[in-house]
């Protein structure tokens, strides 16, 4: 297996300690993170080799970001350098009836003011077998919707697989536009995961249909080789249930379902991502590609930060069957 390849926005995250709210704190614990970055990190922590491409200006905190998924052995060689800024958010934690909440800080970042002539796909792609993206990515300017555009024909001219986390941002465009980019980026797509609005808003709206109707949708409008739909439901800031369905065009899989209380509600989804893809790369059958994907995104909930920093070995232990959180001695 080749390298995997994710290109997206990586952002410096500021929360405040513990359950302070923005007005209250006196201090912000730092993180960097990003989707398709959460996913590389990840990858390379399963012990696959993963390389994450972006743009980034030439100052400290940009290089706290690259240093940030070198650490974690992540190929950084391909991040472009250029332009005026890195992207920020900041994110106040839930508690109990409180939602989490989040401010951004991001436009005009490096990213967002890339052009398409800063990315040789061809070079990037060289040695790769998978690259991944996310529909937050195209949202950034429309130059990055053409850029990610000219990624995905490079990465089918050259046979590789292209997987896709709809991941969809009300923040960042309105709901027609996402759908409009999302389906012309799916035809090059064989992989496609996120939740049933998403899902939904790709392949346009059915009435009453169930979540098994959509997946069976959306794998024959865009020839998928697997689709996948993470079902959630959310009873506090920290306690929700987690479970997932996979499709294959021929068959349906469905995971467990988990009880999680939540640590940190950023990064499940990329999380859900990195997994599906070890499992698949790593040639699990299917039961077990989506039993993997939910463990892995169970246990990020369990871990401040944006990615996943678990184990492929913690991982099946609970997808085989032990999510006792007894210790480990």
């Amino acid at each position: 297996m080749g390298k995997i390849v994710t290109f997206g926005e990586i952002m410096l995250r500021l929360s405040p300690a513990g359950y302070d709210r923005f007005v209250q704190t006196k201090q912000f614990n730092a993180f960097y993170g990003g989707s398709e970055a959460n996913v590389a990190v990840s990858l390379a922590n399963f012990g696959k080799e993963s390389s994450y491409v972006t743009k980034l200006p030439e100052n400290d905190i940009a290089q706290c970001a690259i240093n940030e998924l070198r650490k974690y052995g992540v190929d950084t060689k391909d991040i472009v350098r250029g332009g005026k800024r890195v992207g920020l958010y900041f994110c106040e934690n839930g508690e109990s009836q409180r939602p989490a909440k989040l401010v951004y800080d991001r436009e005009d970042s490096a990213i967002a003011k890339a052009k398409r002539e800063d990315f040789d796909w061809d070079k990037i792609f060289e040695g790769a077998d998978w690259f991944h993206f996310s529909g937050i990515t195209p949202a950034l300017s429309q130059e990055c919707a053409k850029i990610t555009l000219d990624a995905v024909k490079a990465a089918k001219k050259k046979g590789m697989t292209v997987s896709v986390d709809l991941n969809y941002r009300e923040n960042l465009w309105d709901a027609d536009k996402f759908s409009k980019a999302i389906r012309e980026l799916l035809q090059y797509c064989d992989v496609a995961l996120g939740s049933m609005e998403e899902a939904e808003m790709a392949v346009g709206e059915g009435e009453g249909e169930e979540c098994k109707d959509i997946l069976k949708r959306f794998v024959e409008k865009f020839g998928l080789k697997y689709a996948t739909i993470i079902l959630r439901n959310r009873f506090t800031a920290e306690d929700v249930d987690w479970t997932a369905v996979l499709y294959d065009g021929k068959d349906f899989y469905n995971s467990k379902k988990y009880n999680i209380h939540v640590a940190d509600n950023i990064g499940g989804g990329d999380a859900f991502a990195a997994s599906l893809i070890y499992a698949i790369t790593s040639k699990f059958s299917n039961q077990e590609i989506i039993e993997y994907a939910t463990a892995g995104s169970c246990l990020k909930y369990s871990m401040n930060g944006d990615a996943n920093l678990s184990s492929v070995s913690e991982v099946e232990k609970l997808m085989n069957g032990d999510g006792s959180g007894k210790v480990s001695r």
